[in-house]
């Protein structure tokens, strides 16, 4: 009998586009390059500082958040100005809405990574 591969093929398949859509995001997009920089950053800081298991789980998650919610907004962005390239006060609304989603995303972040550091600031 023949084995079927289309779901291990498929699957391969979407993460290939995956990393290729990652890439393309760090690669273009001036947002998410400060983004992936300041995660960079933040990651050598939590070795530095020798952050507990706690610790990195809540920071990676707040570093997967704010790019997740970055490469959305950005998608949506595209998406608006390929429909409606000029400018159309309900696309800004759309774009705005985008936009206070990574705001929001971006504040959590910053609340977990004072949460995690200043202590250890502190300290020194």
């Amino acid at each position: 009998m023949k084995q079927d591969h289309t779901f291990v093929t498929g699957r391969l398949k979407s993460l290939k586009f995956a990393l290729s859509g990652a890439f393309k995001l760090i690669s273009t997009e001036h947002s998410i390059m400060v983004q992936f920089s300041l995660g960079v950053l933040v990651t050598i800081a939590g070795f530095y500082f020798e952050i507990s298991k706690t610790e990195w789980l809540f920071q990676t998650l707040a570093i997967g958040l704010v790019l997740s919610i970055e490469g959305l907004n950005t998608a949506v962005e595209k998406i608006a100005d390929f429909i409606h390239p000029e400018f159309h006060q309900r696309i800004g609304f759309i774009k705005d809405i985008a936009a206070g989603a990574v705001f929001f995303a971006a504040i959590t972040a910053l609340v977990i990574g004072a949460i995690i550091y200043i202590p250890i600031i502190q300290a020194l």
